[in-house]
Parts: C-alpha cells; sequence; structure tokens
C-alpha cells in the first residue's frame, strides 16, 4: 500500500525529479511507496520545467546535488510560508535532505517520513529540529455553536495533519469566548485546558496569521480568532516564537486553526 505523507499544508501532488539512471531507479522505488506521485526523469529543459513544478504548488522530491536545485528553483523561491516543501536526496537513497519549508511547509516531518520509507537518514538543519514541539489548537465560532460541531472540526483539522486528541495540549480563544458553553465542554469532555486572551494579547501574533478579515477586525478586534489563539498559547507555553501547523478552517459556525512550538531548554527542565 502506498504510504500518505500527513502533516503537509500543501495539497498538491508529489513530482520526483531524477537526472542519473541510479537516481531514475530510486525515483521509481520511491514512487511505489507514495501516493499521488509522479517521476520526471531527466526533464527538458530543467530549469524551467523544475520552476514550473515549484510555481504550480507541487511538493518536490530531487535525487541530484543540492547546488543544481537552489541554481534552479532561486528566482521563484518567495517565502517560507507560501512555497512548498522541498526535499533532496541522494542517488543511492542514504540521506533525505529538507532544502525548502522546513518547519513552515512540513519539509522537516516530510524528510523524515521518506527517510523511514528508505531507511535511510534525514538530515534536519534548521533549528531545534529534535525537540518535542507542543501543539495548540485555536478556535472561534459564533454564539451558542453547538459541542458536536465543534469537535468534528477539531477531530478533522487533526486527521488533516496526522495529529491524536493526546498530542494536543490545550483549546483557546478570544476573551469574549470566555463563557462559551460549546467550547467550555469541549475542553472538559476532551480533559484539555480551555484559555482565552484578550485582543492586545492576539494582535502581537498578527503578523504571522495566514489570512487576515477586516470582518472578524471590526467585530473583535483581531484578524482571525482562531489562528491568533493558537499562535499565542503555544507562544505563551513555550516562552518560544510560534507557527501554523494547520492554517484556519471552518464550518458555517465555527473556525479551527493548530500551532506548534519547540521548547526552550528552560522549559524542558522545568
Amino acid at each position: 500500500m502506498k504510504a500518505q505523507m500527513s502533516g503537509l499544508k500543501n495539497s498538491q501532488g508529489i513530482r520526483i525529479i531524477a537526472l542519473t539512471e541510479a537516481g531514475h531507479r530510486l525515483a521509481l522505488h520511491l514512487q511505489s511507496q507514495l501516493e499521488y506521485a509522479q517521476v520526471s526523469y531527466k526533464p527538458q529543459p530543467f530549469t524551467e520545467q523544475v520552476q514550473q513544478f515549484f510555481q504550480q504548488g507541487e511538493r518536490l522530491i530531487f535525487i541530484c546535488a543540492t547546488g543544481i536545485v537552489m541554481r534552479s528553483l532561486a528566482p521563484v523561491i518567495q517565502d517560507k510560508h507560501l512555497d512548498p516543501p522541498v526535499l533532496v536526496l541522494d542517488e543511492l537513497g542514504q540521506f533525505v535532505i529538507p532544502l525548502l519549508s522546513g518547519h513552515e511547509g512540513g519539509a522537516n516531518d516530510w524528510a523524515a517520513q521518506v527517510a523511514e520509507l528508505l531507511d535511510a537518514q534525514a538530515v534536519i538543519t534548521t533549528a531545534k529540529p529534535y525537540l518535542k514541539p507542543l501543539y495548540t489548537v485555536g478556535m472561534g465560532c459564533e454564539r451558542n455553536c453547538p459541542e458536536e460541531e465543534l469537535e468534528q472540526l477539531l477531530l478533522n483539522c487533526l486527521e488533516q495533519v496526522g495529529l491524536t486528541l493526546e498530542k494536543i495540549d490545550s483549546i483557546s480563544s478570544i476573551d469574549i469566548k470566555a463563557d462559551e458553553v460549546g467550547l467550555i465542554s469541549l475542553a472538559q469532555k476532551l480533559n484539555k485546558s480551555y484559555q482565552t486572551w484578550d485582543k492586545h494579547q492576539l494582535g502581537t501574533v498578527e503578523h504571522m496569521l495566514s489570512t487576515r478579515s477586516d470582518y472578524i477586525f471590526k467585530t473583535v478586534g483581531v484578524y482571525g480568532v482562531a489562528e491568533s489563539a493558537a499562535l499565542y498559547t503555544a507562544q505563551q507555553a513555550t516562552g518560544e516564537s510560534a507557527e501554523l501547523l494547520l492554517n484556519k478552517h471552518k464550518t458555517s459556525k465555527a473556525t479551527c486553526a493548530i500551532a506548534r512550538s519547540y521548547p526552550g531548554k528552560r522549559v524542558e527542565d522545568r
């Protein structure tokens, strides 16, 4: 059975690019284990083709030298929050390097998953890669939103990033939801802490939001409740910076986002 890669923001397919016969054999082997994977062997014209794959949002696996990849993609790299994840493998399949969008795009986690499939070594170079992350859920909702709808939304979001309820540290929202019965009862049911923050506190993570709603800002004073709450809670819990693992997802009555933060040494040692 082909493996599904969890924890990735980008929902596009996977493109495996090889430049040598040995690399092509490895690409075909890897393709047989990954869903939605296509192999491009010596695509021509090379630079134009790989740039097109990248700009289409495809998750890329290169089996070649990292220098070739960087020189080819450099003109189209935009932002770590927007670019698709990129991995580089040696043609023997011994090492898997997350080259772009490590934390934000999920390339670090993806590299570990691919390395496991190949019995290879993931080479993680971003800060604090082996520390255990802390995950937080932020939620917003209409007044008196049913607990059942909130729970189903949360479970759907967790499934998308491959997390279980046990991995979640807390559920949070904005302070005007401090008495929201559905959120309170959901947190109690799941045995998670529930906390709320005021608009000034949530405003400190505004620059990290994936989208901004002027309507929400006019209503409650922040540009996004779920993402802001998830980010701010994770940041407060670890004392370190946070990042969105899952951008805001919504139903007709509720929103949900998931953030993570890698604890600093002082938090771990407590």
